[in-house]
């Protein structure tokens, strides 16, 4: 009888292992979805926005307003987590999956809390919740990161993980490639009657794309684009490196050139730094590679090769150079000069006569700061003010994404920090501040020891057993904490490389018990 019973509870066992495999399959599959093919949703919406302020300042009124970027994209972000947490409790539940035991759980814990209690306290708790209606990066959001983040954590992935990662971002890099391409020669891609016509399937009757849009690729913005193909630029880099085959090493050393041609075209200075930086870790990589000769070779052929990429694009634009190099080396070679304009003695007397004024006495208008940029192209001026603004409520903060309702907008001192002072600042220019502001001093520790142990832990498998999945996620994941001191969190490419991190991690876990278990 005691036998018996010992059969049935192996099989049992042995189904819960399948069932547990099965169902990891398809988590793997919704995190595929999440890394390669959200970012690619370009959608139009019409969203009915209230408004905590009484303005008549366009941006900060209610009313319906539109967005082409990010609802779509937090939207499926939100389903696909709401599926791969159905599938990992499910897991956990009913196959004895188990949950691995780590000092990160605490620090994801708390950060969700700190998420949780600064929108339940956020003065614009409503915004708080859902986000800015063209950024849609608020509590739900940042719930959905962090819960792809510990589901991915937490399950077994195939031999073959890395492969499928990378090649789930090559039509990415392909299709915004081709779409910022189109927009650098002047070809906007929105002006296509076929591409107009799909962008606004789901938009309701009547409503239409604001005049002038244009698209430069599937996320938001320029600062955006840099940012992310910095880091698919470094992460291809990386893959063809430590890649033993010459084929698939060849592939990855292409779409990491393509990715550093997008980053060039979309005109900001956060990628090329952040690919400065990583360069670095890029070659301590390749030194330490098995096969150093090739993996010298891949970087070799990479330099190379984006030289004249970046010299045909520099010689179109020449803010190709100044927001690379530029940086660096302020002669740009690729500037043509113009005549400086002839200034007649009549307009500097008009001028002089404008600056004061008379009426029954004589008085003198206030001097008014003098109009510049503020280090990092006006970032220094917007992250004292949010400085100030979180001295106010240090805590908890403000609530995720509410920064444009509560940032001192047509403040007369942004005349010196960002030349204009109409200027209407949505956004903090920096992840870390956006979480200091929007979640407060505890959110803001919660989330540094989260992003610590997540980089020491992969660390230290790396420098013992040179592992080359969690060295390409690692540099990934690197990058993305890189640019994020120059540029704000959306959906497009937190969900992506949150889903990497918890992969990163998994790995990283792996190969930690494979190292314990050799030693033992």
């Amino acid at each position: 009888m005691s036998k018996f019973y010992e059969k049935v509870a192996y099989r049992d066992v042995e189904e819960d292992i399948k069932s547990q495999k099965s169902m990891d399959k398809w988590i793997f599959r919704i995190l595929l979805i999440v890394i390669g093919f959200v970012p690619l949703i370009v959608m139009a919406s019409v969203i009915d926005v209230q408004t905590p302020l009484i303005t008549n300042v366009d941006a900060l009124t209610g009313g319906v307003k539109g967005d082409l970027f990010t609802h779509y994209k937090a939207l499926a972000v939100l389903i696909l987590t709401l599926i791969a947490g159905i599938l990992f409790m499910a897991k956990v539940l009913f196959m004895n999956g188990e949950i691995r035991k780590t000092k990160l759980n605490y620090a994801i814990g708390a950060f969700a809390v700190a998420i949780v209690l600064s929108t339940i306290l956020s003065p614009n708790i409503s915004i708080a919740i859902h986000g800015t209606y063209n950024q849609s990066e608020g509590a739900i959001s940042w719930l959905c990161y962090l819960s792809i983040f510990f589901i991915a954590m937490n399950i077994e992935y195939p031999k073959k993980a890395l492969n499928y990662i990378l090649y789930s971002l090559y039509p990415f890099v392909l299709i915004n490639l081709f779409i910022i391409s189109m927009n650098f020669y002047g070809h906007d891609l929105l002006q296509n009657s076929a591409v107009s016509k799909f962008v606004k399937l789901f938009l309701p009757e009547g409503a239409d794309i604001t005049e002038g849009s244009i698209l430069v690729g599937t996320l938001n913005q320029w600062n955006y684009m840099s940012g992310m193909f910095a880091i698919m630029t470094v992460m291809y880099l990386t893959a063809a490196v430590l890649e033993r085959t010459i084929g698939r090493a060849i592939g990855h050393l292409v779409v990491a050139i393509m990715s550093i041609a997008v980053m060039f075209m979309s005109i900001s200075t956060s990628g090329f730094l952040t690919v400065c930086v990583m360069m670095m870790v890029v070659l301590f990589v390749a030194f330490r590679s098995e096969k150093k000769v090739q993996s010298f070779t891949m970087i070799a052929v990479f330099l190379v090769v984006s030289a004249p990429v970046f010299h045909v694009l520099a010689s179109k634009d020449a803010r190709v150079w100044t927001e690379s190099i530029g940086f660096v080396v302020k002669s740009n070679p690729y500037l043509k000069e113009e005549p400086a304009p002839v200034t007649s003695m009549k307009k500097d007397i008009e001028f002089e006569w404008m600056t004061k004024a008379y009426a029954a006495e004589k008085f003198e208008l206030p001097v008014l700061p003098e109009r510049a940029y503020a280090a990092g192209s006006g970032r220094a001026y917007i992250w004292e003010k949010s400085i100030e603004l979180v001295k106010e409520r240090p805590l908890f903060g403000y609530g995720l994404d509410t920064f444009m309702y509560n940032f001192p907008q047509y403040s007369i001192d942004a005349r010196s920090g960002l030349y204009y002072e109409n200027i209407i600042t949505d956004k903090p220019h920096n992840m870390y501040v956006g979480w200091l502001y929007g979640t407060g001093i505890m959110g803001f520790l919660s989330v540094i020891v989260l992003i610590a142990l997540s980089l020491i832990n992969p660390l230290k498998i790396t420098i013992k057993n040179n592992s080359s999945i969690v060295w390409i996620l690692g540099i990934a994941w690197g990058s993305y904490l890189i640019q994020g001191i120059f540029n704000d969190s959306l959906p497009g490419t937190s969900e992506s490389m949150w889903a990497i991190a918890g992969i990163l991690l998994a790995m990283t876990f792996k190969n930690k018990e494979q190292l314990d278990g050799r030693d033992n």
